[in-house]
């Protein structure tokens, strides 16, 4: 069978079938780090710096219930990811687009619309700028988005790239956070945030009044990556090489990179179901597990509630911290007022790298799903996905130099316009995820009932909270 005499389309849905390889044993569990980092460092620039600090320094920490329930959720629903890439050795947006012939052109769009807006890099700009002393952040939030996409493109395998940026970003930012938080904390700043676990707050039990649906959905679909985001962890467990993503090939710089001009397969590769290959399966699940778990769900959580506590204890109550990001400002005045000066500085320079790497990240991750579902939509099963990638990742850069051309520099509220639409597409896709973990699978390597359940329960929980939302803009 000739790819030229059919299309995509008829390809995959008349063959389901992978060529066959055997799977490669587990390495030990060092050499699994890293996609998780990149997960990670996707919601550093969203819920883990802005929302969720956001959040308690305007209401405390009655609400922190809601970080342990969403980055839980994402824990199970990009591990049902993982599991696909694993397995098949491809992308989940190629399982997807098995299912339907418009699914590619839903997840171009979505992506585009959640993530497009440059929220985070101006966040970063308006950091930075503010120790420098500019009063009009544009140009160096334009210059933030303009080094991202040349680090992206000089970088010879854009993979390493990010996974290193994000290791030594994690590696020196949130140990500083989190010694800082620990020398001004206090007991009863820890029982508020026990409480606040179980959702009691100052006042109310779970939602305090006042705070819109829309801004606490956001911030639930950003405990964590959030949104398309998570559905780019099977192209970074696909790059690592795990499972049967050994067999794939990576996206390499069109300048650099040695591959560049050379077509790359979506599809993947599967391993027979015979008990070597099942045993070899199970080392795997359980070793990339735990490595997320670890990173993702347990440094993640960490630096969720170490940064919320630290903008509660230094910036709650303060009247003008509703005003765009100022709540990060105020939280660097009083570290700097009740520790040294320059130690607060250090926390604006700190969070405002933060912020401006997440923002290469997403670029990155972006790109990624859009190219990939610019080739499926138009029914390539092999094309020169390097050069897709770097036209949509400069497409997205001129796209955010113009929204901050045009004016749209208040970065709270661009993040969380992303944040709402990317809860929105949370939802439909853990619906579509469950049936391609139970359908599309082999039966041996399917989800057990308990992670079944997580994903159902997940499901309605985001459903629920989407329909409130849209029901109180009525």
């Amino acid at each position: 069978m000739k790819f030229r005499s059919e299309s995509w389309y008829a390809l995959v849905m008349k063959a389901q079938a992978l060529p066959e390889k055997d799977l490669p044993p587990a390495p030990p569990l060092r050499r699994l780090i890293g996609p998780s980092f990149i997960i990670l460092g996707l919601g550093l620039g969203s819920g883990e710096v802005i929302l969720w600090p956001y959040l308690a320094s305007n209401y405390g920490l009655g609400l922190v219930w809601g970080m342990l329930l969403g980055i839980t959720m994402q824990y199970f629903i990009n591990m049902e990811v993982v599991r696909y890439a694993l397995v098949r050795g491809e992308s989940i947006f190629v399982g997807f687009a098995r299912l339907g012939r418009w699914l590619p052109l839903w997840f171009i769009l979505t992506t585009f619309f959640g993530f497009g807006w440059p929220g985070i890099g101006v966040a970063g700009a308006t950091l930075l700028g503010n120790i420098l002393g500019w009063s009009d952040i544009r140009l160096l939030a334009i210059g933030i988005l303009l080094a991202a996409g040349a680090i992206l493109t000089i970088g010879a395998v854009v993979y390493q790239t990010v996974e290193t940026l994000q290791k030594w970003l994690i590696g020196i930012g949130v140990p500083l956070i989190v010694l800082l938080t620990l020398y001004l904390v206090s007991a009863s700043d820890i029982i508020d945030l026990g409480r606040g676990l179980i959702g009691q707050g100052r006042g109310f039990r779970f939602l305090p009044e006042g705070l819109s649906l829309a801004t606490f959905l956001g911030a639930l679909a950003f405990a964590g990556a959030g949104g398309n985001l998570n559905l780019a962890q099977s192209f970074y467990v696909r790059d690592k090489g795990y499972g049967m993503g050994k067999y794939a090939e990576r996206i390499t710089s069109v300048l650099t990179g040695k591959q560049s001009a050379r077509p790359v397969r979506l599809t993947g590769t599967t391993f027979p179901m015979n008990a070597g290959n099942l045993r070899r399966f199970h080392k795997w699940w359980q070793a990339v597990n735990l490595e997320h778990a670890l990173i993702f769900w347990g440094l993640g959580l960490l630096t969720m509630l170490t940064l919320s506590l630290l903008a509660y204890i230094t910036a709650y109550g303060n009247p003008d911290n509703k005003e765009g990001i100022a709540f990060v400002l105020n939280e660097a005045a009083m570290i700097g007022t009740r520790t040294l000066p320059f130690i607060g500085v250090l926390f604006l320079i700190v969070t405002g790298v933060m912020l401006s790497a997440t923002q290469l990240t997403v670029l990155d991750s972006t790109s990624r799903i859009m190219a990939e579902n610019v080739l499926l939509l138009g029914h390539q099963k092999k094309q020169n996905i390097s050069r897709t990638y770097y036209a949509i990742l400069w497409l997205q850069i001129l796209f955010g130099i113009a929204v901050i051309g045009a004016g749209f520099t208040q970065p709270r509220e661009l993040i969380t316009l992303s944040a709402v639409i990317n809860a929105f597409t949370m939802f439909s896709y853990t619906g579509i995820l469950f049936y391609v973990s139970n359908r599309m699978l082999p039966r041996e390597v399917r989800p057990n009932w308990i992670r079944n359940l997580a994903l159902i329960a997940s499901f309605c929980f985001l459903g629920y909270f989407c329909a409130m939302t849209v029901l109180a803009f009525n």
